[in-house]
C-alpha cells in the first residue's frame, strides 16, 4: 500500500528538478512545482489503493490534469475503468496512460509533468 511519505520522497528526490516544496494538508499532500503550479495527492484512508493525483496549472490556461481510480460510473465506458485521466479539463476524460499501481502511476504522472513543463519553456 502506498503512503504519502513514500510519494513525498519520490517527488522530492527523483523529481527535485520540478518539485519546489511539499506540504501536508489534512489527508492530502500538496507539491508546489517550480512554475508555481501544484500537484495534490490523495490516498484513500478507507479504500486500499484508491488514489487521485491532481495537477493544476496556475498560468492563464487554468488547465488541470487528474489521474485517479475512483470508480465513477460516468466513466464506465473507458477501457481502463476505473482508472481514468482528465486530460486538461474536467470534461476531457481519456483512458489512463499511466500504470495502475499508485507508486508507479505517480512516477509516470510526474514524468508527464516534467515533459509538459520542459516543453512550456522551450
Amino acid at each position: 500500500m502506498a503512503r504519502l511519505e513514500d510519494l513525498k520522497r519520490i517527488a522530492e528526490v527523483e523529481f527535485a528538478d520540478i518539485v519546489k516544496s511539499s506540504i501536508l494538508i489534512d489527508h492530502k499532500m500538496r507539491f508546489i512545482l517550480k512554475d508555481n503550479s501544484f500537484l495534490d495527492v490523495y490516498l484513500s484512508q478507507r479504500l486500499t489503493d484508491k488514489f487521485g493525483f491532481h495537477w493544476e496549472c496556475m498560468d492563464e490556461s487554468r488547465t488541470f490534469y487528474r489521474y485517479d481510480n475512483f470508480p465513477d460510473r460516468r466513466y464506465q465506458n473507458i477501457t481502463t475503468y476505473p482508472f481514468h485521466f482528465h486530460a486538461g479539463s474536467h470534461n476531457l476524460i481519456e483512458p489512463s496512460p499511466f500504470p495502475s499501481a499508485p507508486i508507479d502511476g505517480f512516477r509516470a504522472l510526474l514524468e508527464f509533468i516534467r515533459i509538459k513543463l520542459k516543453s512550456a519553456v522551450d
